[in-house]
């Protein structure tokens, strides 16, 4: 509760800022772990009022075959493993009011897209966008949404996340892989992922977007919300 309360003024912020005649455009981005999709579930419950519609950017990565095909398999979640055109037709899409979109979908049990399944949007009062390269689309985002914590604590969350994952994972899973794992193996294995993948990814691409952002969203290392700044926002 006290997380999604610490969205409150954030929801406000979004609320003031919709009009019924046309999409909002809310962009939520920031570094692996680091609470993305958290925030965009307390908004939606926050916005009681109208429509509200997730997506996350997840669903236009390109296929592991693809990535693999392209040697960039290590990169998942860099900007060239993404549909790129993909994600802007899709944001051009809803502004313009289309009466059906539909997206592609991801699954995180497989860590790959869904060959042929699609999911259908329509019209939505606002549609959070939400995922480490969302700010990249700045100049289609209505609010522009910045989480931004420490990397230390990043770090954390992420190991901790992904020793939840391989705790119980279900047939097929990507973490059914790490079975084989002890828990130390399993943590070090966590670390040097962070290190030489999400944190490079972090400094190189994410980060950099923070300048675009037109609220900075800055988390404690316990995920409450510590600050909300306002910058760049035209009235």
């Amino acid at each position: 509760m006290e997380v999604r309360e610490g969205y409150a003024p954030l929801a406000r912020l979004v609320a003031d800022r919709a009009v019924a005649s046309e999409p909002l455009v809310v962009g939520i981005g920031g570094g692996v772990a680091v609470g993305k999709s958290t925030a965009a579930a307390a908004l939606t419950e926050l916005l009681d009022e109208g429509r509200v519609e997730v997506v996350a950017t997840d669903g236009f990565l390109l296929p592991n075959a693809v990535l693999e095909d392209r040697g960039i398999l290590h990169r998942k979640g860099f900007p060239d493993s993404y549909d790129t055109p993909a994600v802007e037709a899709f944001l051009d899409a809803i502004r313009r009011g289309d009466a059906e979109v539909t997206v592609p979908v991801y699954s995180h049990v497989t860590y790959d897209v869904v060959a042929g399944e699609r999911r259908r949007i329509v019209q939505p009062d606002v549609l959070v966008l939400e995922g480490v390269n969302a700010l990249q689309f700045s100049d289609r985002l209505d609010v522009a949404v910045y989480l931004h914590t420490s990397e230390d604590a990043m770090e954390e969350w992420y190991v901790t996340r992904f020793l939840e994952l391989c705790a119980a994972p279900p047939p097929g899973s990507f973490y059914a892989g790490f079975e084989g794992f002890d828990l130390a193996g399993r943590e070090d294995l966590a670390r040097d992922v962070w290190r030489s993948v999400n944190l490079v990814n972090l400094r190189d691409h994410v980060r950099p977007t923070l300048a675009r952002a037109h609220v900075v969203v800055e988390k404690r290392a316990d995920h409450s919300v510590g600050r909300i700044d306002v910058t760049n926002l035209v009235p």
